[in-house]
């Protein structure tokens, strides 16, 4: 109860202090005026804060809203001709009395018309706009006429209302559009971020699966030579053979668990609002906006160039991923402070070719048939500790998975890793192949 009772509390504070800042925000441009009539008639951008307010502040309620800024409004001028001035109440109060109507005439006549129900129709808020403004004019002038004030309303002066509640309404419409489409553009570059963030845990899932996958396969196969140790040795009756049928038994355990975690990464890896296929293109500048933040992370100036004309689009958006961080983040790492990482893409008959080519050391020829193998590597940290060196061969594994190819290819400086793809892979849903494989 008490958590509820906060939050409701909150709400409330919330809602009451952006109605303060509405009534100090309409007290505050209401003194911006004008008086078109020589009288103490004004024109002022008041009541362009207050229907802005109103219009951006959906949760704040209207009469009670309007009701206190009117109050306000009439507090505020008073006190300040009486303090500043030393006019008498009596007329301070003769004098801003209508103004404080004419707020109360705009709340209701904009409670009444709905307008902030049509906001996705800006035409048609502005055109609600001018006549609540036009109408709550005249409503003021006619109880200035009633408390004596010598305002005769004439076709000019109707006409001078009429403008002055089309330029305003159509102001705080113009304001109002402009800073939806300003948080719209927020918000889409933050959801943008988010499947971006998204995409990558799921690459990393992705990874993950794949060699579990491997390693079920493998141990399906030592369950199954295990369990045919187990009845060779208890044919011969061999005491060991309890001792196999007890390694097959573990193993298959060790399998079981295997499928309920790949299981639970399957289920992770199927995030809503996730696209199931995206274009080549979109996927590269992903790759390469992911490690254009990486680079920028370890300190380093990293000049990142993107040839992509290909017109395809692919269900295989992890799969790819990995392969191409994997390369790209290698190309980033394998040079100095400053250094460039290209990324290529085109089609070569029936297959997709991506290029990754850095300016790096490069490396050594007789070093290029191990790079594939697993413990290879040349990254070490800072302590000289040496890179797990598996990042290349989960790359191979995950290409060849796609019954494509990954090698070195000749370059005038640096590295390029080459990967092709047959496309008919990139179109299809399954991402696995179910066969054993047993380790390099």
């Amino acid at each position: 109860m008490k958590p509820q009772y906060q939050e409701k509390r909150d709400k409330v504070r919330e809602r009451l202090f952006i109605i303060g800042v509405i009534m100090l925000a309409t007290a505050f441009f209401g003194e911006m005026k004008v008086n078109p009539f020589g009288g103490s008639f004004r024109f002022s951008l008041g009541i362009a804060a207050f229907f802005f307010g109103l219009l951006w502040f959906r949760s704040v309620p209207v009469i009670p809203t309007g009701l206190l800024t009117g109050a306000f409004i009439l507090c505020f001028r008073t006190g300040f001709d009486t303090l500043i001035y030393g006019i008498e109440l009596r007329d301070a109060l003769h004098v801003h009395m209508p103004s404080a109507v004419y707020y109360l005439s705009f709340t209701l006549l904009l409670h009444l018309s709905r307008a902030r129900s049509h906001l996705e129709y800006p035409f048609r808020v502005g055109l609600i706009g001018t006549a609540i403004d036009f109408g709550s004019n005249l409503i003021e002038l006619l109880v200035r006429h009633a408390l004596g004030d010598s305002i005769s309303p004439t076709w000019q002066s109707l006409s001078l209302l009429l403008l002055f509640g089309s330029l305003r309404s159509l102001f705080v419409v113009g304001l109002f559009n402009n800073f939806s489409i300003r948080q719209v553009r927020a918000v889409g570059e933050f959801r943008q971020q988010e499947l971006e963030r998204l995409r990558m845990i799921n690459t990393n899932l992705y990874e993950e699966a794949f060699y579990l996958r491997k390693s079920m396969a493998l141990l399906e196969e030592i369950t199954r030579v295990s369990y045919q140790l187990y009845r060779r040795l208890g044919e011969g009756k061999h005491p060991d053979a309890p001792v196999a049928l007890r390694v097959a038994e573990h193993v298959h355990e060790v399998k079981k668990d295997s499928q309920r975690i790949l299981a639970g990464l399957s289920k992770l890896m199927n995030q809503e609002g996730l696209a199931a296929r995206i274009s080549i293109g979109e996927l590269c500048q992903l790759v390469m906006n992911t490690n254009r933040k990486y680079a920028e992370m370890i300190g380093k100036r990293i000049e990142f160039r993107e040839s992509c004309d290909v017109d395809l689009v692919t269900s295989q958006i992890y799969e790819l991923l990995s392969v191409l961080n994997n390369l790209v983040a290698n190309a980033v790492e394998a040079g100095g402070p400053r250094g460039r990482v290209e990324l290529q893409v085109r089609l070569e008959g029936r297959n997709l070719v991506f290029r990754v080519i850095d300016d790096g050391p490069g490396i050594p020829a007789e070093e290029q048939d191990w790079v594939f193998q697993s413990g290879y590597t040349t990254k070490y940290d800072t302590e000289g500790n040496a890179s797990t060196g598996i990042g290349l061969t989960h790359a191979r594994g995950i290409v060849h998975n796609l019954e494509g190819q990954i090698e070195i290819v000749p370059n005038e400086r640096g590295t390029c890793f080459e990967v092709k793809v047959p496309t008919n892979r990139l179109l299809k849903k399954e991402g696995y192949v179910h066969a054993p494989i047993l380790p390099d």
